[in-house]
Protein backbone atom coordinates (compact mmCIF):
# COMPACT_ATOMS: atom_id res chain seq x y z
CA UNK A 1 0.00 0.00 0.00
CA UNK A 2 1.16 3.34 -0.92
CA UNK A 3 0.63 6.39 0.67
CA UNK A 4 0.42 9.79 -1.37
CA UNK A 5 2.40 12.55 0.08
CA UNK A 6 0.86 16.12 -0.14
CA UNK A 7 1.32 18.43 -3.09
CA UNK A 8 2.93 15.60 -5.13
CA UNK A 9 0.41 15.99 -8.36
CA UNK A 10 1.24 20.13 -8.39
CA UNK A 11 2.17 20.77 -12.08
CA UNK A 12 5.14 23.06 -12.62
CA UNK A 13 4.37 25.97 -14.25
CA UNK A 14 5.96 27.94 -17.61
CA UNK A 15 6.61 30.97 -15.59
CA UNK A 16 8.41 28.47 -12.89
CA UNK A 17 10.62 27.10 -15.46
CA UNK A 18 11.46 30.85 -16.93
CA UNK A 19 12.62 32.19 -13.86
CA UNK A 20 14.71 29.27 -12.93
CA UNK A 21 16.60 29.06 -16.47
CA UNK A 22 17.01 32.76 -16.23
CA UNK A 23 18.57 32.26 -12.91
CA UNK A 24 20.92 29.44 -13.90
CA UNK A 25 21.70 31.83 -17.18
CA UNK A 26 22.65 34.74 -14.98
CA UNK A 27 24.84 32.95 -12.86
CA UNK A 28 26.47 31.53 -16.04
CA UNK A 29 26.96 34.30 -17.67
CA UNK A 30 28.24 35.93 -14.38
CA UNK A 31 31.00 33.16 -14.10
CA UNK A 32 31.74 34.21 -17.50
CA UNK A 33 32.47 37.74 -17.27
CA UNK A 34 34.45 36.83 -14.29
CA UNK A 35 36.81 34.54 -16.47
CA UNK A 36 36.86 37.56 -18.73
CA UNK A 37 37.63 39.36 -16.77
CA UNK A 38 40.73 37.60 -15.41
CA UNK A 39 41.53 36.85 -18.92
CA UNK A 40 41.71 40.24 -20.06
CA UNK A 41 43.64 41.51 -17.27
CA UNK A 42 46.45 38.61 -17.62
CA UNK A 43 46.78 39.92 -21.33
CA UNK A 44 47.06 43.55 -20.57
CA UNK A 45 43.55 44.86 -22.08
CA UNK A 46 42.34 48.52 -21.75
CA UNK A 47 39.62 48.45 -19.48
CA UNK A 48 39.11 51.89 -19.83
CA UNK A 49 36.97 51.05 -22.85
CA UNK A 50 32.91 51.13 -22.38
CA UNK A 51 32.58 46.91 -22.73
CA UNK A 52 34.91 46.28 -19.88
CA UNK A 53 32.33 48.58 -17.57
CA UNK A 54 29.24 46.30 -18.98
CA UNK A 55 31.27 43.75 -18.30
CA UNK A 56 32.17 44.35 -14.51
CA UNK A 57 28.61 45.41 -13.53
CA UNK A 58 27.35 41.98 -15.35
CA UNK A 59 29.76 40.39 -12.88
CA UNK A 60 28.38 42.43 -9.74
CA UNK A 61 24.57 42.68 -10.49
CA UNK A 62 23.97 39.14 -11.73
CA UNK A 63 24.42 37.17 -8.92
CA UNK A 64 22.36 39.16 -7.20
CA UNK A 65 19.17 39.13 -9.36
CA UNK A 66 19.79 35.23 -9.83
CA UNK A 67 19.64 34.78 -6.28
CA UNK A 68 15.92 36.77 -6.43
CA UNK A 69 14.59 34.84 -8.86
CA UNK A 70 15.51 31.49 -7.00
CA UNK A 71 13.90 32.72 -4.30
CA UNK A 72 10.73 34.27 -6.23
CA UNK A 73 10.64 30.69 -7.51
CA UNK A 74 10.48 28.58 -4.06
CA UNK A 75 7.93 31.21 -2.86
CA UNK A 76 5.98 31.01 -5.30
CA UNK A 77 6.05 26.81 -5.56
CA UNK A 78 5.46 26.76 -1.36
CA UNK A 79 2.53 29.04 -2.11
CA UNK A 80 1.12 26.70 -5.01
CA UNK A 81 1.70 23.45 -2.79
CA UNK A 82 -0.15 25.06 0.20
CA UNK A 83 -2.75 25.96 -1.80
CA UNK A 84 -3.33 22.53 -3.09
CA UNK A 85 -3.48 21.11 0.01
CA UNK A 86 -5.87 23.32 1.25
CA UNK A 87 -8.29 22.30 -1.62
CA UNK A 88 -8.28 18.18 -0.15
Amino acid sequence: MTTQTPGEDVPVRRIDRILAFMSLGLLALSILCFFAIMIGSAAGADFGAWIWAIVSVIVWIAPILAFVLLVTVLIMSFVRRTRANRGR
